[in-house]
């Protein structure tokens, strides 16, 4: 309430006035009012205020000018704290579209001081949510950047790696940029994060190696760098449900079969040594896939659900099955592609992954399940879906995951449009 009180009294104005009139020296007062102005753009309706009054052009002037560390760390923060608020104002677009923004922080993230590193790349993470800012850090030379500084940061602290996987994680989004990462060298460094202890780290880099495994490339990469081993630790391991999550869909990526054409260039004897190395990894990789779908399954629901056609039955396994923070992620259209694919897959850990996967990301009050169901409807999945979940060899938990996500696409089509 102190925050709406300081607006309302024109604190906000006063802040940035006071920025612009002591732009040349008074690092101290500078450093206040770009600190005053963060914490108010963590509230939504304060945020829009600062954007309102010329907030957006006082703070990138400092994040590009200040040579003061403290100053540019306030300002990145602000900054960072403006663009957090995508889904309610216009904030992150226009922070974007500032001239000179995105390449001051980019800039930033090569700063010797940690402080200003971290809240740069935590001003890209979120930035790079919108499309338009996506590619334009990108061009602004923000994956070189952004890469050097997940090789850099294996030291510092858990913050500062969050937020370095998740600037890597918001910019692969794009299959250009995420091919561009794996290009930079970016994969060894997520690889290395995917490997921390810390929680929020581990998640994050488990959601940029998700989106890198995309490309067949990539997934070879992911691979050669020893990738495997630490996908399923965090398959297996990580007390965080989505780090589980994306870890397994990553993992099946990697072993749908796209990346076997790609690795199989090069010599019939390296090809054979390049093979059977990879079909090691490739069991490895099912059989923790198979266990994280199963600890999602609870076999006296599973066995009440087939046999039974009443809704509670469906809904109990989904209940039990539902990994909260999944509703937050969106899949394009070639993901979604992707996981229809793996349900005609021969592998039926991977059908039942798949169905698992897309039972997630259409569950009635999840962000984008809308959004997914109609990508499905477009591709055809219902009639891909209704022989999974009639096939007499599929896994029950790929028939039953299969008929729930059939139970959510109906639940769209009655939705009214947004």
């Amino acid at each position: 309430e102190h925050k709406g009180a300081i607006a309302e009294a024109g604190g906000v104005k006063a802040l940035v006035d006071l920025i612009f009139k002591w732009s040349v020296g008074g690092d101290g007062v500078l450093e206040r009012a770009a600190g005053a102005l963060a914490n108010l753009a963590a509230d939504d309706k304060c945020s829009m205020e600062v954007a309102v009054v010329g907030g957006v052009h006082a703070l990138v002037m400092l994040a590009r000018n200040c040579k003061c560390e403290g100053v540019q760390e306030q300002a990145a923060r602000a900054l960072a704290n403006l663009a957090a608020h995508g889904d309610s104002n216009n904030n992150n677009a226009a922070v974007g579209q500032e001239a000179g923004a995105l390449e001051a922080l980019v800039q930033l993230t090569r700063s010797p001081h940690e402080g200003v590193r971290q809240e740069a790349a935590g001003a890209l993470w979120n930035l790079s949510f919108d499309d338009r800012n996506r590619e334009a850090i990108a061009s602004a030379g923000g994956v070189e950047a952004l890469v050097a500084l997940a090789h850099s940061c294996s030291n510092a602290s858990p913050g500062l790696q969050e937020r370095a996987a998740g600037a890597l994680w918001g910019l692969s989004v794009s299959e250009a940029n995420s091919i561009a990462i794996g290009r930079e060298g970016g994969v060894a460094p997520l690889i290395a994060l995917s490997r921390s202890d810390a929680e929020d780290v581990h998640e994050t880099a488990a959601g940029a190696l998700w989106n890198l495994a995309f490309n067949p490339g990539n997934a070879l990469r992911i691979v050669e760098e020893g990738g495997v081993p630490a996908l399923v630790h965090l398959c297996s391991s990580s007390i965080s449900k989505m780090a589980r999550f994306m870890a397994a869909l990553a993992l099946a990526y990697m072993f749908d079969g796209r990346m076997d054409e790609f690795a199989l260039i090069g010599t019939s004897s390296e090809s054979t040594s390049k093979s059977a190395s990879l079909d090691g990894a490739r069991r490895m990789a099912l059989k923790h896939i198979e266990a994280f779908v199963l600890t999602f399954s609870d076999p006296q629901a599973f066995s009440a659900a087939a046999a039974s056609s009443t809704p509670a039955a469906l809904t109990q396994v989904t209940e039990s099955a539902r990994i909260q923070e999944a509703g937050h992620l969106r899949c394009s259209g070639a993901e979604i592609g992707r996981f229809i694919a793996m349900l005609r897959n021969s592998s039926s850990i991977l059908k039942a992954c798949a169905a698992f996967a897309l039972l997630q990301f259409t569950i009635p009050g999840g962000r984008h399940a809308l959004h997914h169901a109609t990508l499905l409807h477009t591709a055809g999945a219902p009639r891909v879906l209704r022989a999974a979940a009639a096939a007499a060899t599929a896994p029950l938990e790929a028939k039953i995951f299969a008929r729930i996500v059939l139970r959510n696409l109906e639940h769209h089509q009655t939705e009214p449009a947004i």
